[in-house]
């Protein structure tokens, strides 16, 4: 019988996945005291964050592909279960070690439940309905983001940073109840070997190209580790009877297309969380809650953006959409570099925050249905893996980028300045994309 309704799943995998997100930024507003209680100087603070990335992105092709081989339901509650007891190490950690080490085995976790997430969406609804859910996939993972500076900025404002994680304990323990409950295990494939030389080869690969652009020592050497690996892996790819990331994914242009425009418009979007709060306090002296309320101006048209995606994506498409956003955001970004952030928040800022936000409401579903568009059960959850690929080297790899160009300007004005242009460039990219996309999408 077709499901009317979205039943207890879709709330599942939207909370989960919104707490895994909002793990990515909430911290870039509790730095200064984590710094503080744990006795962390900027290099070791710095790992805060790329020890979760470095397994977040490193590990996700080889998370999704478990799902197809042993089940979505055990490696989500697998998933769910790493996240939450991590998290609640890194809340208890006593020194930089322990919460160095927390948060990548909460990078762990989350690159298990990322990819699940999605696949479960897809083996639980159909038609309409996939497309609605799909939809508030998306707008979850646009949201993510942008709401963990909020809440950020509030933890690091009124209370200890150590909430922000502590607070995914009772979140897991209440989704790993409802998931055993009411979430059946749908068809999964039996007696195939899992690729554990791709795995070991993206893994080396991903986190070698990512170490290299956001590491501190032997970058270069990590860099061009990680592109050799990453080719190794292509080529076994070629060859893996049951491929970790099987290739029919990037077959299709459409496809190829969406993963190319997430990876830019995350890239840019990131970037931006990250560089205007602290432009905000650099530049006009804000406290780092009124920089993060300020932030209501992306959020709320964001969140607007998002819930009018169905009907808009029935009426223009997908690709349309996407199109519109990446617009929109180079148009964004070129006002804040015109304009210039010296000249005020009201004049400099809140337009394009507007828009900003705007852009992501908009991008973020369509990019995902077209990530995925067209894949068969099972390669289901190795197209959500990529997807989700793109999206976390894309945040990772915008922002080093950004930062590498203009971390020898010392004036704050000027560089957050020129950093726009650069994340401008992003947007451009993902623009280019999205019209490469409408080219097939007939």
């Amino acid at each position: 019988m077709k499901k009317s309704r979205f039943g207890i799943i879709l709330p599942i995998v939207l909370i989960s996945y919104f707490m895994i997100l909002l793990d990515n930024s909430v911290v870039f507003t509790s730095t200064v005291k984590i710094s503080q209680q744990l006795q962390m100087n900027a290099q070791l603070l710095s790992w805060v964050s790329n020890a979760y990335v470095l397994t977040f992105g490193g590990l996700q092709l080889f998370g999704g592909r478990l799902g197809d081989l042993i089940g979505r339901k055990k490696i989500f509650l697998v998933g769910l279960t790493i996240f939450t007891l991590s998290s609640l190490l890194v809340g208890l950690s006593i020194n930089a070690t322990m919460m160095i080490t927390m948060r990548a085995i909460q990078g762990i976790g989350a690159a298990i439940l990322a990819p699940t997430t999605l696949a479960l969406l897809i083996d639980n609804y159909q038609g309409t309905l996939l497309s609605r859910a799909i939809a508030y996939y998306g707008a979850t993972a646009g949201l993510g983001a942008s709401f963990g500076l909020l809440i950020g900025g509030f933890i690091a404002s009124f209370t200890s940073w150590r909430v922000g994680f502590l607070i995914n304990v009772p979140v897991g323990i209440m989704m790993f109840i409802l998931t055993a409950r009411y979430v059946h295990e749908h068809t999964k494939l039996k007696n195939i070997p899992i690729d554990i030389q791709g795995t070991i080869f993206s893994i080396i690969g991903i986190s070698g190209i990512i170490y290299g652009i956001n590491g501190s020592k032997g970058k270069l050497v990590s860099l061009i580790i990680g592109i050799v690996f990453l080719i190794i892996f292509i080529l076994r790819e070629q060859r893996a009877t049951v491929p970790l990331m099987p290739l029919e994914l990037f077959k299709s242009p459409i496809r190829v297309g969406a993963y190319i425009s997430r990876f830019f418009i995350i890239g840019m979007a990131f970037t931006f969380l990250y560089l205007a709060p602290q432009a905000m306090q650099n530049v006009y002296h804000d406290t780092p809650f009124l920089a993060s309320v300020m932030f209501l101006f992306m959020n709320i048209p964001q969140f607007i953006a998002a819930t009018l995606v169905p009907r808009l994506t029935a009426k223009f498409s997908n690709a349309k959409m996407a199109a519109f956003a990446s617009l929109i955001s180079v148009v964004a970004l070129l006002w804040i570099v015109v304009v210039g952030v010296q000249r005020g928040f009201w004049l400099s800022l809140m337009v394009p925050m507007i828009l900003l936000g705007i852009g992501q409401g908009f991008a973020i579903s369509p990019l995902t249905s077209l990530g995925v568009a067209g894949t068969t059960g099972d390669v289901a959850e190795s197209a959500s893996g990529v997807v989700n690929t793109f999206h976390q080297t894309g945040q990772s790899t915008g922002l080093a980028i950004a930062i590498a160009l203009t971390h020898n300007i010392s004036n704050p004005a000027s560089s957050f300045n020129t950093a726009m242009l650069i994340i401008a460039g992003y947007a451009f990219i993902s623009l280019i994309a999205t019209i490469i996309i409408n080219r097939f999408d007939k």
